[in-house]
């Protein structure tokens, strides 16, 4: 049922203010208050499945290549022909993301995604699985996810409507986090004690859940959301509504040069595991575990929040960027595992709060572009990053390729944190006074002003 007109109007243009928050209707209050919705709830019922069986399909498609090939340029590169397709076709998906109906979308790339893990679970239980063979299913996958990613990214609105989107974006993150924290562990029992295929078998099982609860929903209560008609040019207008919008652009670029390079976590764990602790796969599951459940706490904090703040993304940005650098040269494996769950909560605040911010300050006949071209630049800049961090850790060792990625994330934010400010004209203001922010950033005083203000 649509909230009447308006309701998913886009709010006034945020400015890169340091100190200003995304506009947005004013949320119902609660940690789970989008759970609320009938048809949001089906959603994150059917999503938690799919997840843990996505987490676990992970885990051992990374294991499996490993064991394979015994290199972690082999994980790099299956990561990369994963996520190929959202770099070079993610635009796309947003355009169709835009045209056609989203939860018709969703049935169809939801069923494609489980033959994608039958298949594997096929090849891997008969004992026919070639490394080439995982290779060119992660391509199939990457090329259904660049229409699933921004419509499932742009569904989540008119299932909850503005009010509640950034709510519902934070439980979407805490729901997927919950998964990871079962997924790997599952995952880590089922490879040692009878094989990889398993974990591919219920990957793929795992998706009637998500396609039951989609032909569930009441169609009736879906808001309504202007759709884009069909026309050319529509791929060039995404772009140019991005380029023209400070509070858009700015997010992207450092989503981008994180996901890039900050989030090769399969290439940088598994290379830890193996070379510098000397474990297996149960260790490799129990630090994607303790990954998880810092994510998870990020992402209920996020939720507990009704705003998003620029200086929330970009000081995020910064503290994971030197978590991941003291992770890279933590001296010992209690350490290194202690690192993880903060570097997980960091990571996830990112995630949120672009995620969030550029869905609410987006014209809905944009979301999807907006949208696709975020997930193209966070995801689908993996496969520019994944090879070369996989170079670097083979060449190099593991704690070299996981600092290199943290060094690299922390100049983006610090890098993107200046151009904000100075397109805000704002100014860095330090306060140590008890009760003060005691870093902040505010907006300049000009000399004209200061004159004018004194006569």
């Amino acid at each position: 049922m649509s909230t009447g007109p308006g309701a998913d109007s886009a709010p006034a243009p945020n400015t890169p203010d340091d100190t200003r928050t995304t506009a947005l209707p004013q949320p119902k209050g609660g940690t789970f208050s989008s759970l609320r919705n009938r048809n949001y709830r089906l959603f994150a019922t059917g999503q938690v499945v799919s997840n843990t069986g996505t987490w676990m399909q992970r885990i051992a498609q990374d294991w499996l290549v490993l064991s394979l090939t015994g290199s972690s340029a082999a994980v790099g590169i299956t990561t990369a022909l994963q996520f190929l397709p959202m770099l070079l076709l993610g635009l796309y998906g947003g355009v169709i993301a835009d045209r056609y109906p989203k939860r018709r979308l969703l049935l169809l790339t939801q069923a494609a995604m489980g033959l994608t893990g039958l298949a594997l679970a096929v090849l891997t239980l008969s004992g026919h699985v070639a490394v080439w063979h995982v290779y060119l299913i992660a391509l199939v996958l990457g090329l259904v996810t660049v229409v699933d990613n921004p419509v499932r990214q742009a569904f989540v609105v008119e299932m909850v409507g503005p009010a509640d989107l950034r709510n519902a974006v934070s439980l979407n993150s805490a729901n997927f986090q919950s998964a990871r924290l079962v997924g790997p562990a599952v995952a880590g029992v089922l490879i040692t004690a009878v094989g990889s295929g398993w974990a591919f078998l219920l990957n793929g099982l795992s998706f009637v859940a998500p396609i039951g609860a989609l032909l569930l929903m009441r169609t009736g209560e879906l808001h309504k959301v202007e759709r884009a008609p069909r026309g050319k040019g529509q791929l060039r207008e995404g772009l140019r509504y991005v380029a023209g919008r400070p509070d858009l652009i700015w997010p992207i670029v450092l989503v981008g040069f994180i996901g890039t390079f900050g989030f090769n976590f399969p290439i940088w764990l598994t290379a830890f595991v193996n070379d510098v602790f000397h474990a297996g796969a149960g260790t490799y599951g129990l630090l994607n575990t303790l990954m998880a459940a810092g994510s998870l706490v990020g992402a209920l904090l996020a939720a507990r929040r009704g705003t998003s703040r620029m200086r929330m993304l970009v000081g995020a940005a910064v503290l994971f960027g030197v978590l991941e650098v003291a992770a890279a040269l933590a001296p010992q494996f209690w350490v290194f595992a202690a690192l993880l769950a903060p570097i997980g909560m960091a990571g996830l605040t990112i995630n949120v709060t672009a995620n969030s911010g550029l869905q609410l300050a987006t014209d809905p006949a944009m979301r999807g572009r907006v949208m696709s071209l975020f997930m193209m630049v966070f995801v689908g800049g993996t496969p520019l990053g994944a090879p070369l961090v996989g170079y670097v850790t083979d060449a190099y060792g593991a704690r070299v390729g996981f600092l290199a990625g943290g060094v690299v994330s922390l100049l983006a934010a610090l890098g993107v944190g200046l151009v904000l400010a100075r397109v805000g004209d704002l100014r860095l203001r330090i306060d140590l006074r008890r009760g003060h922010p005691h870093v902040a950033f505010v907006p300049r005083v000009r000399p004209e002003t200061e004159v004018t203000v004194a006569a």
